[in-house]
């Protein structure tokens, strides 16, 4: 079951359930679409795995299936004009 985490880990930007600009890789390192594509290129700064769309889980699922809270910031090079 996907965690679906609360932000951009880069900027910390909210990234809601429903978010159609979050971006995952395999291991659920979370980015907002922007940070994805002009600080990273694509790729996971942490396993360098491709970043997609995370998908939306159904409204009617988030109830017995709830987003993690867990807000995660990671201290990249990138990210530190963010």
């Amino acid at each position: 079951m996907l965690q679906l985490r609360p932000n951009c880990e880069c900027c910390d930007r909210d990234l809601p359930p429903e978010a159609r600009d979050a971006m995952i890789c395999t291991f659920e390192c979370t980015f907002c679409a922007d940070c994805s594509e002009t600080r990273f290129k694509g790729a996971c700064p942490n396993c360098g795995g491709e970043l997609v769309r995370r998908p939306i889980r159904p409204a009617d699922k988030l109830k017995k299936y709830p987003p993690s809270q867990d807000r995660i910031r990671k201290p990249h090079p990138e990210c530190a004009a963010a």
